[in-house]
């Protein structure tokens, strides 16, 4: 009995001792570390990078490692980057990297690089941007068992305009919507850049499609006939709609192109069909709706006459308001979708640059 206490006495005044730190063989400290610490860091240092269709941009990406989690570095890193849809439930893979084996996916390739200005730079380089480039990236980074992410969001230099085809207003599903901005130099908008548009004063009251398959239309005058007169300014929602079966207009988004937009000096006015041999014999094509809204808001483009596109609309653009042309606002004025037989007007014309 009396040994059995001893041992019992014995074993307490042992756990008595703390054992966080504790020192062996004549000072050795054996550290203990946290095992659910994260021993990765992925920052991104700007949320936001901006550039234009046609630029190059860097989107920003660094990773920590903790040395002492993955010693010398016996796992491959590996960089990994992907661009998230508009209603965040997919990932499309754009460039992955580990160790000498690299691969751009789709559109991308050719176009894309880690920049590699230091050990631990995982940022992406995107060459020669194109509208669809627009949007939000995410660089994962994984070693062994760890990894992190950061999201970096590509945003264009550009404009966004209101569009709807001969049919008349209200005749577009979703997917005519997406065709259709395509069709005239441009992709469909998102919600941010409607946003943005709407901040710089764009004012329209027939909803259209976004990239996300919502409907909106933006309103900076409050009237009966768009919302009520008494409600407040934004960017009104109709919700999201059926894309196969629900009609509606959509809003583009364009951005600067590489080329020359002109108004076609000529002797007569023309028919379509005119127009368009007008501006082939000019060495150039008929212009698009996108590449007059770009000239006009990108470049200040001005004329007060009206003419044809490819469209088979009449446009033209006024970037300084006067009198008998878009006396109180700089817009681009639509004066509809004449019959293609009428003799009536100029032709816009659009000349590539190789």
């Amino acid at each position: 009995m009396k040994s059995l206490l001893l041992l019992v006495l014995i074993s307490i005044c042992w756990a008595d001792h703390p054992s966080d730190n504790h020192t062996l063989d004549h000072g050795r400290v054996i550290h203990i570390q946290a095992e659910n610490g994260p021993h990765l860091l992925v920052e991104a240092e700007q949320a936001k990078v901006f550039s234009h269709r046609g630029g190059n941009v860097t989107l920003p990406c660094k990773f920590f490692r903790d040395p002492m989690a993955f010693g010398s570095g016996t796992h491959k890193i590996r960089i990994k980057w992907t661009k998230l849809t508009s209603d965040y439930l997919k990932e499309v893979d754009v460039f992955v990297s580990m160790g000498y084996h690299k691969k751009a996916y789709g559109g991308y390739q050719g176009r894309v690089f880690l920049k590699g200005g230091s050990d631990n730079d995982a940022s992406l380089v995107i060459t020669d941007l194109t509208l669809e480039d627009y949007g939000k990236y995410k660089c994962e980074v994984i070693e062994g068992l760890e990894d992190d992410t950061a999201v970096v969001s590509l945003d264009l230099q550009g404009v966004v305009f209101p569009y709807f085809p001969r049919l008349g207003r209200y005749n577009l599903n979703f997917h005519e919507a997406q065709q259709a901005c395509l069709n005239q130099d441009a992709v469909i908008a998102s919600f941010d850049q409607l946003y943005d548009a709407w901040r710089g004063g764009l004012d329209w009251c027939n909803a259209g499609w976004l990239s996300d398959g919502s409907v909106q239309y933006p309103i900076t005058k409050p009237r009966e006939p768009c919302g009520g007169q008494n409600t407040v300014p934004g960017v009104r929602n109709y919700g999201f709609w059926d894309k196969e079966k629900s009609r509606y207009d959509v809003f583009c988004f364009t951005s600067n192109f590489n080329g020359r937009f002109y108004y076609l000096i000529h002797p007569t006015k023309l028919t379509y069909d005119e127009a368009v041999q007008a501006c082939l014999h000019d060495g150039a094509r008929i212009a698009k709706v996108g590449q007059m809204f770009a000239a006009w808001k990108l470049l200040g483009y001005d004329r007060c006459d009206a003419g044809w596109l490819e469209d088979g609309s009449v446009r033209y653009p006024i970037s300084r308001p006067r009198r008998r042309c878009s006396p109180t606002e700089a817009a681009v004025r639509f004066a509809g979708f004449p019959d293609k037989k009428h003799k009536l007007y100029g032709v816009y014309c659009f000349r590539a640059y190789n």
